[in-house]
This record gives structure tokens, C-alpha cells and sequence, in this order.
């Protein structure tokens, strides 16, 4: 008996093994068979073999249920530069639930196949080249949840079996070529959270009214289409809506009067540049939740109430570009929760309220082109979050408060065209200013020499003044782009950099001024002073040899405390984590890093080697030095984080070692170097081909990391020394994201202390610990100046590659002269049309910057017919002033 139950219990194992088996080799020939009809030319499904040890369950992009039998439940291939056949055998896996192929290359019609994929909730088709029209039988896709094709060419109209699609959450249709009227498809959809109809310029329709009865609808987005008429009263059902993007269409007519006190959830509304006329309502703040008012670019008029003061949750008030009238609301200034106020371009007059105080959070404020006079408010040195505050443009007169530049993180003043008077108070409190303009007043008295203490002060505009006296000489230490005293009533020696490195034009007007290149030459020269020799010169000597010899002990400590630290980091107490199966243990890292396999001298956190493996592979190792306090724990969760990325332009983490005092993290080896390198080489000559191709590339792995990539990363130290190149010039980001390895706080004082390449960091670094996108594209910018110029970015005439490219284009046809000379003119088109896009990208104010996304597509668009836009000049007009 026992026999029998032993060999029953055998049999049925053996059966279960056998099914097991069997379900697994028929998942993977499903997914062989489907890799059969894409084309991969970057190899990026390698792993999907039936000769490889990992399991199809761990091949690239599969996700397959956490216990057994395992079966595939996600397919997400986006962004691999896949194209070829989306073909329906893929359906064979029974339980898939999720099927991502965006941004890729797929070029066909709406796959309707894909519709026998009968557990299908989760489909993404966005931003590839689908094309043609949606055909009726889009509801045969009757499980869907998420239904994405945004950034296609799907052309034609709406079709009403969409309101089949019952199950539908997320409906996204956005950047298409889709045409007509939207028909009323929605009133079934209940259970639609987001429904995106953008960037579709060929719809001509009204804003169907069912979309109000969406109860759960949670982001409406219709901008830049063709949609017209009124917004529908049925709108205040949209109970649960946090963000309303109606801008950009031909909406006109009243803003319904119960939209605002319906809306209670409203985070963010826009209904810019429409034609949307009426007032706003007295109760328009009642909604709780508001937190974000846009209403840009209109043609709105009528007055804001006072009661707009009750609005004790709202950040950002932008009512910019419209016809409001009337006084600017008092309360505004004093809500304890507003950061940005923009109301530039509108008609409000009578006085700037003084209502700010030492509570607020404001940060911007910006009232120019409107028709406010009296002072400028006492209230301005209070705020110490402001940072931006212009009101150009306007009837403003008396003195400048003492105060109005105490914020210590303010960083653009703009009071020009006004009438004030009086003279510039000292400014000392305002280190991190970047930007004053005070042109075109009454102001007098002389130029205060405290403007030289303010070490960021990058824009100067002094222009149409009474200022008297001479041009303070600490100026021309300051890094200025521009510095604009014509027309004053100035006198004496222009500093030497001040005439040497601006536009005569930024000093005319002042008959007093001297100096070359002007009117007057100041041919008699000043009388020099000299430093007594003798006891002095003694003294100095003797101070150098003492200063020698007491670097030589520091030096020689700390070579016995570097050899000791070193020999017990290499002894013992490593850990290691692989991404790739890399045979090499800790001992030959440590080893193999000498003197002879390091590259360069070095970066913020540490050098570069490289090592041969013992299976004759080269690797790169990054030695971090400066690694925080980070737990083990942690440590390996986030470099983990980062080992997870794929993209064709960012460098494969393959895996890292750690001791309590280093980190080693091993990179994949490119042998091109880095594009530094290549630049600082005196042979350098690389195609323009070539040179758009990096740029490309390198936005396009930034792009990846801000957008695609979750969670979503910033790079926070571009750099060409952290762009490596393979043998075909593909750059791929290196050191990025280093701040979630070492720990913010070390990250900050390590790149607090890398001067040399201090060209790379916005303007904003200097006054906000912040990062952000905006300051990746402005190094990013800074990268593809040098790739224009043909020279590195720190060594353009002895200043950086901004300021130099900012003084040529300020001089006529000095655009010309930024490019390099050793590329053909036969592509000074498309060089000048990229040079508009780096100007933009290092643009002084944030918000004026493109997204990455932005430049992908400019520098995509270029090409042997580019023709400059009738904009290139006036642009960098733009760029050359103060905003």
C-alpha cells in the first residue's frame, strides 16, 4: 500500500512538472514568434532566446505573475527603436493584461488584431507613426482600461462606437491629425478619469456638454485644437476634475458664473488664448482646492473682485495678456499660500498694493505693460521668498524704497520705463541678483560701487537715466552680459573690460566718457602708485618660504593617512552587486585600479579607470570618494534604481561595489572617450553630421530621464566629460542621478567645490539649492555651444562659452564668427538654426528655456535645406536684454 501511494504521489509530481514545462516553452515560443516580426536594430531583445539561461519571465521588458504556474501579464517594449509588424500571435498569452510598444517606430494602421488579446486592459501605441482612421470597430477593444495613441498621425473623426468602451479610465488621443466634430460618445464613458483630445488642430467642433456628466473625470485636456463656442454650463459636474486645459482653441462667450464654486477639487485651469470674454464672479475662489489659476492670453475684460483675497489655498495667479481693468486686488499680495502672480499686459490702474508681508510665500510677481502709477510698494524687502518682481511699463514715479532689494534670494528686478526718481539705493543684501534693469526713469546720482559686491549680476540696464559720475571699476569683474549706461550723463575712463567687451552702442550718449574704441581716447594717462620695496619684499619672502614648508608637512600627513585609509579599504569589508554576470571579484577591481588604467585627473566625485577583465572585456569603474552616509540598504536600492534604465543614449550601470569609505560603480566601456576629449584634441574636426548627432542623442537621453524614466531623474551635472562616445559617435549620459547615490548634502558641497566647470550651472544655481529640469537644458545648451563653436566650453577667449557667444551675436553678423570655421559654410544654415536653439537653452530666466522635448524636435527638424526663421535676430535681441 505504501508503495502504491508512494509511486501515485511521484506520477502526479511528475505530471505537474511535465504541465509546468510544457505552459513555459509554449509562453516563450509565443514570445520568439512575436520578436520574429519586429525588427530590432539595436539588439535590444538579445536575451529573448531560446538558447539563453534566463528564464523568459526575466527577458527584457516581460512581467510575469509572482507564483506559480508563471504566466506573462506585461509586455512593455517602449522606447527599444522598434519598428516592423505588431503581430496578433502576441494574443496567444492568455493573461496579458498590459501591452506597451511606445516610442518606437511602428509604422501601420490601428492594429485591430490586437483586439482577440482577450485579457487586454492596458494598451499603448503613443508616439510612433500609426496612421489612417479609427474604424468603427475600435469597440471590439471591450476590455480596455487605458487607451493611448497620442503623438500619431491618426487622421479622420471620432467614431461613436467609442461609446462602446465602457470600461474605458484613460482615453488619450492627443497629438493627432484627427478631424471634425467630436460626437457625443462620452455619456457612457463613466468611469473615464482622463480624456486628452490636444494638439488635434483639425477638429472643428463645440465642447460636447456629456463631457459634464463625468463624474470621475479627473484631467480634461482639449488644448491647441479647433474646438469653439461656449464653455458648457454642464461642466460644474465635474466634481472630481483637477486640472481643465482649455487654452489655445476659439472658445468664446462668459465663463459660466457656477464653474468656480462647482469645481471644489480644481487644482490647475487654463483657458488661455482663446476669446472668452465677462468678469469673474464674486465667489471665484468658494472652491477649496483651487491652487492654480490661468487665464493668459484672452481677451477677457472687466475688473477682479476683492473678494478674490478669500482664497486662502491659492498659489499662482496668472491672468496675464488679457483686458482686466480697474484696481488690482488688495488681498492678492497678502494670501499666505501665493507664490506667482502674473498679471503683465492688462489695464489695471491706481496703485500697486502695499498689502505684502513677512509671511508670504510670494516668489514672482509680474504687473508690466498696464497703467498702474504711485510708488513702488514699502512692503517689496519683506517677502524674503521673492525672487522676481518687474512692473515695466507703467506710470510708477517717486524713489525706490531702501528696501526693495532686501529678499535675499531676489534675482530679477525689472522697474524700467516708469518715472521714478531719486537715486539707487545700496544694494548689499541682494547677493544672488541676477538681472537689474532701472532703464528709461529719472533716476540721478551716481552708480552705487556696491553693484560690484553682487557676484551673480549677470544683466545691467542703466540706460535713459541722469546718473553722473564715473563707471565703478569693480564692474568689469563681474561676469556681465550685459551692461547697458547709454545715454546718461557719465564721465571719465571707461574700464578696460567694460570697452573691450561690449557694444560701443551700451555707452553712447555719455560725452564725458574716455577710452579706446570711443569718441574720446583718455590720452592722458592717470599717474600709477607704487608699494614700497625693500621691507616689504623681505617680509613676502619670507612668508612664501614659511607658506612652502607648511604645505610640505600637510602634504606628507596626509600621504600617511592616504596609504593607511587605502590599505584598509583594499583588506577587506566589500560588497558586491552585479546588474550583468561580470566575473571579476573585488580583488581585481581594487588592483587593476592604478595610475596606468586611470583616465583624465579626475571629476567632482571621484576617477575614472579602466580595467580589463579576466575574460579580456574592458569595463569602466567610477570611484566615488565622497560617498555620504548613506545605509547599505539604501545605497544598493538606489544604484539599483539607476542599473534599471535602458536607453540607447545613457550608460549601462553593470553593477557597483561598496566598503564603508568607496563605492565603485562599473560602467560600460566606450572607446571614443568622452566628447571633451575629442574637443580639447588640436586636431579636432568632426562633421557637422556627426556633431547634430551627439546633440540629438544626448537631449535625447535627458528627455528620457525628466519624462520617460520613472521615477523621473535629473541629471544635475551635464558636462562634455560626462558624455562618452561609442566607435559610431552615439554619445550615451554618464554620472547622472550621482545625487541619490552619495546623499544630497555631500552631492551639494561636492559640486559647490568644482569651480572649473562652473560655466555649466544656470544662472538660478547661485541663489536656489532646487534643482530642476530647466537647469539640465541649460547645461545641456551649454554642451551644444561647444559642439558649434568647435571649442571647449571654459576656454573661449578667457571666458566662458555663454558670455563669449552673448558678446559676438550683440555685434553685427557676429553669429557668423561663433561657428567653426572648420566646418563647410554649406551648413552655416543649419549651424546658425542650432545656435538659436543653444541660445534659447541658456536663456537666463528658467522659464524661458525649452523642454528637452522641445529641442528633440528643433534639432530633429534640421536639415541641408534649414532656413534660419525670420525670428533668428530678433531673438537674440530678445535674449540680449534683461526680461
Amino acid at each position: 500500500m505504501a508503495t502504491t501511494c508512494t509511486c501515485t504521489f511521484v506520477l502526479c509530481l511528475s505530471l505537474t512538472f511535465f504541465m509546468f514545462s510544457s505552459a513555459s516553452s509554449t509562453e516563450a515560443d509565443v514570445l520568439l514568434s512575436f520578436k520574429g516580426s519586429i525588427q530590432d536594430p539595436k539588439n535590444t531583445l538579445s536575451s529573448w532566446s531560446n538558447n539563453s539561461t534566463v528564464h523568459y519571465c526575466n527577458w527584457t521588458g516581460i512581467t510575469c505573475t509572482t507564483s506559480p504556474p508563471l504566466t506573462v501579464t506585461s509586455l512593455n517594449l517602449q522606447n527599444l527603436n522598434l519598428s516592423g509588424e505588431i503581430s496578433s500571435s502576441i494574443c496567444e498569452l492568455t493573461n496579458l493584461a498590459l501591452l506597451n510598444l511606445a516610442d518606437n517606430y511602428f509604422n501601420q494602421s490601428i492594429p485591430l488584431h490586437l483586439s482577440q488579446c482577450s485579457s487586454l486592459e492596458s494598451l499603448n501605441l503613443s508616439n510612433n507613426h500609426i496612421w489612417g482612421p479609427i474604424p468603427d470597430q475600435i469597440s471590439q477593444f471591450h476590455s480596455l482600461r487605458v487607451f493611448d495613441f497620442s503623438k500619431n498621425h491618426i487622421e479622420g473623426r471620432i467614431p461613436e462606437s467609442f461609446g462602446l468602451l465602457v470600461k474605458l479610465q484613460v482615453l488619450n488621443l492627443g497629438s493627432n491629425l484627427l478631424s471634425g466634430s467630436v460626437p457625443s460618445v462620452f455619456v457612457n464613458l463613466t468611469e473615464l478619469t482622463v480624456l486628452d483630445l490636444s494638439q488635434n488642430v483639425y477638429l472643428m467642433s463645440d465642447v460636447p456638454s456629456e463631457i459634464g456628466k463625468l463624474g470621475k473625470l479627473e484631467q480634461l485636456l482639449l488644448q491647441s485644437s479647433g474646438f469653439y463656442g461656449q464653455i458648457p454650463e454642464s461642466f460644474v459636474g465635474l466634481q472630481s476634475l483637477t486640472i481643465l486645459d482649455l487654452a489655445r482653441n476659439n472658445l468664446s462667450g462668459v465663463i459660466p458664473q457656477t464653474l468656480w464654486s462647482s469645481l471644489k477639487n480644481l487644482v490647475s485651469l487654463d483657458v488661455s488664448q482663446n476669446k472668452l470674454s465677462g468678469s469673474f464672479p464674486n465667489d471665484i475662489c468658494s472652491a477649496p482646492g483651487l491652487k492654480n489659476l490661468g487665464l493668459h492670453t484672452n481677451f477677457l475684460y472687466g475688473s477682479i473682485p476683492n473678494s478674490i483675497g478669500e482664497c486662502s489655498n491659492l498659489e499662482r495667479f496668472q491672468v496675464q495678456n488679457n483686458e482686466f481693468s480697474g484696481d488690482f486686488p488688495a488681498g492678492l499680495l497678502s494670501l499666505s499660500k501665493i507664490k506667482l502672480i502674473r498679471a503683465e499686459n492688462n489695464r489695471f490702474s491706481g496703485a500697486i498694493p502695499d498689502s505684502m508681508s513677512m509671511e508670504a510665500q510670494l516668489e514672482q510677481v509680474q504687473l508690466d505693460n498696464n497703467s498702474f502709477t504711485g510708488k513702488i510698494p514699502h512692503g517689496l524687502g519683506l517677502v524674503k521668498s521673492l525672487y522676481r518682481f518687474s512692473a515695466s511699463l507703467n506710470g510708477l514715479y517717486g524713489e525706490l524704497p531702501p528696501n526693495f532689494c532686501d529678499s535675499p534670494v531676489m534675482s530679477i528686478i525689472n522697474l524700467s520705463h516708469n518715472s521714478l526718481s531719486g537715486q539707487i539705493p545700496e544694494m548689499k543684501k541682494c547677493r544672488k541678483l541676477v538681472s537689474l534693469s532701472l532703464a528709461d526713469n529719472s533716476l540721478s546720482g551716481e552708480i552705487p560701487p556696491s553693484l560690484a559686491d553682487l557676484p551673480v549680476l549677470t544683466y545691467l540696464d542703466l540706460s535713459d537715466n541722469n546718473f553722473t559720475g564715473s563707471i565703478p571699476q569693480g564692474l568689469q569683474n563681474l561676469k556681465l552680459a550685459l551692461f547697458n549706461v547709454s545715454f546718461n550723463q557719465l564721465s571719465g575712463e571707461v574700464p578696460p573690460d567694460l570697452v573691450f567687451g561690449l557694444p560701443a552702442s551700451f555707452l553712447e550718449g555719455n560725452p564725458g566718457l574716455c577710452g579706446p574704441g570711443l569718441p574720446n581716447s583718455c590720452s592722458v594717462d592717470l599717474p600709477r602708485h607704487h608699494k614700497p620695496a625693500g621691507l616689504s619684499a623681505l617680509a613676502c619672502a619670507l612668508l612664501s618660504i614659511a607658506f612652502g614648508l607648511g604645505i610640505l608637512l600637510v602634504a606628507a600627513g596626509f600621504f600617511v593617512f592616504h596609504r593607511s585609509t587605502k590599505w584598509k579599504s583594499e583588506t577587506g569589508g566589500w560588497h558586491s552587486v552585479f546588474f550583468y554576470p561580470l566575473r571579476v571579484t573585488e580583488h581585481d577591481l581594487v588592483t587593476g585600479m592604478d595610475d596606468k588604467s586611470a583616465v583624465g585627473s579626475g571629476g567632482a566625485f571621484g576617477r575614472v579607470y579602466i580595467i580589463s577583465l579576466p575574460s579580456g572585456e574592458l569595463v569602466a569603474i567610477k570611484k566615488l570618494v565622497n560617498i555620504g552616509n548613506q545605509s547599505s540598504k539604501t545605497l544598493k536600492a538606489e544604484i539599483k534604481t539607476l542599473a534599471k534604465i535602458r536607453h540607447k543614449n545613457i550608460i549601462k550601470v553593470l553593477g557597483f561595489c561598496h566598503s564603508e569609505e568607496s563605492i565603485f560603480l562599473i560602467y560600460e566601456y566606450l572607446p571614443k572617450g568622452s566628447l571633451r576629449d575629442l574637443i580639447s584634441r588640436a586636431d579636432f574636426q568632426l562633421q557637422w553630421s556627426d556633431r547634430l548627432k551627439i546633440s540629438i542623442g544626448v537631449a535625447q537621453g535627458l528627455a528620457y530621464l525628466h519624462k520617460h524614466y520613472v521615477p523621473h531623474l535629473l541629471h544635475r551635472d551635464i558636462k562634455s566629460t560626462n558624455i562618452l562616445l561609442d566607435a559610431d559617435f552615439e554619445p550615451k549620459l554618464t554620472d547622472f542621478a550621482l545625487d541619490r547615490i552619495v546623499g544630497e548634502a555631500t552631492f551639494q558641497t561636492t559640486i559647490a567645490s568644482e569651480s572649473a566647470h562652473s560655466c555649466y550651472n544656470a544662472p538660478e544655481c547661485g541663489y536656489t539649492k532646487k534643482a530642476t529640469e530647466q537647469m539640465d537644458v541649460y547645461s545641456f545648451g551649454v554642451v551644444l555651444l561647444e559642439l558649434i563653436a568647435g571649442r571647449q566650453a571654459d576656454q573661449a577667449e578667457s571666458v566662458d562659452i555663454v558670455k563669449w557667444v552673448r558678446r559676438k551675436i550683440n555685434i553685427a553678423n557676429g553669429a557668423v564668427q561663433v561657428l567653426d570655421s572648420k566646418i563647410s559654410n554649406s551648413f552655416q544654415q543649419e549651424m546658425l538654426a542650432a545656435l538659436d536653439v543653444a541660445i534659447h537653452c541658456t536663456a537666463v530666466l528658467p522659464e524661458k528655456r525649452p523642454s528637452m522635448f522641445e529641442v528633440i524636435r528643433a534639432l530633429q527638424s534640421l536639415g541641408s535645406k534649414t532656413r534660419l526663421s525670420d525670428s533668428y535676430l530678433s531673438t537674440h535681441e530678445e535674449n540680449s536684454v534683461p526680461v
